[in-house]
């Protein structure tokens, strides 16, 4: 056990180190809030309005920003689920199987019934040794965390913690209002900048406050801006920052846009259906983590041949219901809300019915998909 000692430490010593970043967040906060609200409105505004309207706006993006800030350093990733971990005796197999097809078959009967649809760039499935389970699709391992994270976009060290599925939107939040608070902190100073380089400003404590306060906010707002736009960017194509940097490798082969729906449902995965919780830093994303829609058309060989948007969704033995796999807008309506089936029983022109050994027979068409459905029910 002696060499646990020196081992257990090191992992110490880096976790406090890890919060240096934030520590460093924290205190520019601290300072920023003394410089503005305390030398800029209250020493240095001699309008009562400007100073009201001022602090009021000002107090309510500082609010918005640390709460959304402590939201994305304080949500726990999520992991994946346990029907995704091998059982002792799948372990056993794995472990005494040397790597390739026999390897491979094992987590392939394993995963027969879970919803993974990604693989590795070599066409395997894709498992995660050190965690011991078959990864979810868009799940990867975090080297900082040391764990399997669901829809894993970064390792952020600004807030000590990894984006993922659980934190994306609150991620999102904290550029946004970061990003707002710069920018009213430098446009309301801009004036009182001006006079300090124009002699205007009593020569007081203050007026080196408001330079360093317009400094950094313009700063910040520069850096700020090019990292919400681009993940504005991400959010508008469904991808997290390492699928843009390298594209899932799903069983037809790689598809950079195979989690694309369209940016009204992209932007519904990540802040949910109802617009009034978008601003707030709560959780709204769609989904569960473990699974996601998809806008693939190629034929899934390894999945059950079912007319387009009817495929039963998956469970598992432990109860668990995973969504099925959609395909495209174009081919498949029933994932929006316009679904329009008729009973063609009603119209000769477009169905039959008939009648046989007690059996009746229909016909259900989507007029929009030209999708006809034969139906038998029995007659009691």
């Amino acid at each position: 056990e002696a060499p646990k000692g020196p081992e257990a430490r090191a992992r110490r010593w880096r976790r406090i180190l890890y919060w240096i970043p934030v520590l460093f967040i924290g205190l520019l906060l601290g300072w920023s809030y003394y410089a503005y609200a305390g030398q800029l409105c209250v020493v240095s505004m001699e309008n009562i309005g400007e100073q009201v309207v001022c602090l009021i706006v000002y107090h309510l993006l500082f609010a918005m920003f640390v709460w959304s800030y402590w939201k994305t350093i304080f949500t726990l990733p999520m992991n994946p689920s346990k029907e995704f971990h091998l059982s002792y005796a799948e372990k056993e197999l794995l472990e005494r199987e040397p790597r390739g097809e026999t390897h491979q078959e094992i987590l392939k009967r394993a995963a027969r019934d879970l919803p993974v649809y990604t693989r590795t760039m070599s066409g395997a499935i894709r498992y995660c040794d050190r965690c011991q389970l078959i990864k979810p699709d868009r799940c990867h391992h975090c080297s900082v965390c040391d764990k399997c994270i669901l829809k894993m976009d970064h390792h952020c060290p600004w807030v000590n913690n990894c984006v993922g599925f659980s934190n994306y939107k609150f991620f999102l939040l904290f550029l946004a209002y970061s990003l707002l608070y710069c920018l009213f902190i430098a446009a309301t100073d801009l004036q009182y900048f001006i006079k300090f380089w124009t002699n205007g400003l009593p020569d007081t404590q203050a007026k080196f406050h408001i330079m360093f306060l317009f400094f950094a906010a313009a700063m910040f707002s520069v850096s700020l801006s090019s990292l919400f736009g681009y993940h504005c960017w991400l959010v508008s194509k469904n991808k997290s920052t390492l699928e843009a940097f390298r594209s899932p490798v799903f069983r037809h082969g790689t598809d950079k846009n195979g989690f694309s729906l369209g940016f009204s449902k992209n932007l519904r995965q990540v802040f949910g259906d109802e617009k009034k919780y978008w601003p707030l830093p709560v959780f709204s994303s769609l989904g569960d983590g473990c699974s996601f829609p998809t806008c693939l058309v190629n034929q899934d060989l390894e999945q059950p041949s079912t007319p387009a948007g009817l495929t039963p969704a998956i469970k598992n033995l432990e109860g668990h219901q995973f969504p099925s796999k959609p395909l495209r807008e174009s081919q498949s309506h029933l994932l929006t809300d316009s679904q329009s089936w008729t009973d063609n029983s009603t119209n000769l022109d477009k169905g039959k019915v008939g009648k046989k050994d007690n059996l009746c027979s229909f016909v259900l068409k989507d007029e929009k998909l030209n999708l006809m459905v034969h139906v038998k029910c029995d007659l009691l």
